[in-house]
């Protein structure tokens, strides 16, 4: 990642997205106006947070926030902590603020976990008003340029974003999603006419699925492409392609789809996946999210660069219904966003919405 032209438009949930998805080693540094943020990362995980904007008074407050937690600091003469406000180091430095934090660890004022509850409060408090920066200039410097850098703690940097945003929607005037800069991907809402809903239940490990009324597809090997049944007065036939290394999941999608006058490609396999792809030319490509050795995003991504796949909608299919998860999602180039467990009337009404 390099730096961008001064005051560039940026979006601070895609940004964020994709140091996660890559892993990002180094210290994102963020300049907008006068206010410069500093979020150091740890392979994608968020180490420390700061910003330019009082930082000790900020620290003043989370350590309120804790001190009934923790007895020590109630007595503590907290201006000693001012004598790293003035501290200058060579660029790039730690942030005076996390050198405090350290101070307090090394007068055994708090202790390790202490201090992770410290950077996390912190940290919510710096990223929710970053959410909401919409130009600046960014580069991330290399965490070997650094000295020393922050390890007191590695968060999960996803559930704070979230929790932030969250916190940003509820205190804001409601935003059409269409309009809205870093807007979810809507999902699609049931509608009466379709049929009659049957949840799918999925577990992390084996899928567990609710046995269908109808006579279920058998799943196929990879490579071979498959059709559901259609209606015999059907005028348009389309071809769905769903990519899942879930054969039951194949199947139970592929059961969904069986009257509403489609054929359905189920492609088992991430890695053959462009290939059958490429070979079948569909309609509309569903596609999960989480797989072995080539996950969605990725292969969202191959897809888009293609040139016969530039607007064939692709619907990404998760369990994952995070704002970082659907900041992702619309990196890719997904056109849309189905959760689940999800319904037969949601998927069909999902499929033809974009088919339309």
């Amino acid at each position: 990642m390099v730096s961008h032209r001064p005051f560039q438009r940026l979006q601070p949930l895609s940004l964020l997205a994709q140091l996660i998805s890559r892993r990002v080693d180094g210290c994102l540094q963020i300049v907008s106006g006068s206010v410069s943020w500093l979020l150091y990362l740890d392979e994608g995980t968020l180490a420390f947070a700061t910003n330019s904007i009082q930082p000790f008074e900020r620290l003043d407050r989370v350590l309120d926030q804790l001190s009934d937690r923790v007895p020590s600091l109630i007595q503590f003469d907290r201006g000693q902590l001012r004598q790293f406000e003035t501290v200058a180091g060579t660029y790039p430095a730690i942030s005076a603020d996390y050198q405090a934090i350290e101070w307090l660890l090394g007068q055994r004022l708090i202790d390790r976990s202490q201090a992770a509850a410290l950077i996390e409060l912190l940290a919510i408090d710096v990223i929710k008003p970053f959410l909401s920066v919409t130009e600046g200039i960014y580069e991330v410097i290399a965490k070997p340029n650094f000295l020393h850098y922050p390890n007191l703690c590695q968060l999960d940097l996803r559930p704070i974003v979230e929790r932030c945003h969250s916190e940003l929607k509820s205190h804001s005037p409601a935003i059409p999603k269409a309009t809205s800069p870093d807007a979810s991907i809507p999902l699609p809402s049931p509608v009466s006419s379709a049929p009659s809903a049957r949840p799918l239940s999925f577990t992390t490990s084996q899928p567990a699925i609710s046995q269908p009324t109808q006579t279920p597809v058998t799943a196929v090997p990879t490579g071979s492409a498959p059709t559901s049944s259609v209606a015999a007065t059907a005028q348009v036939q389309y071809k769905i392609a769903c990519i899942d290394d879930s054969p039951t999941v194949l199947q139970a999608i592929s059961t969904f789809l069986n009257d509403s006058s489609v054929s359905v490609i189920m492609i088992n396999d991430p890695v053959k996946a462009l290939m059958q792809i490429v070979r079948s030319k569909p309609d509309i490509i569903l596609l999960d999210v989480g797989m072995p050795n080539l996950d969605g995003y990725e292969l969202c991504s191959l897809l888009r660069r293609h040139p016969s796949f530039k607007l064939t909608p692709i619907i990404m299919v998760t369990g994952h219904t995070g704002f970082i998860d659907r900041a992702k999602a619309k990196i890719a180039g997904a056109s849309g966003y189905l959760t689940k467990p999800f319904t037969q009337s949601e998927l069909v009404k999902t499929v033809f919405r974009y088919l339309e």
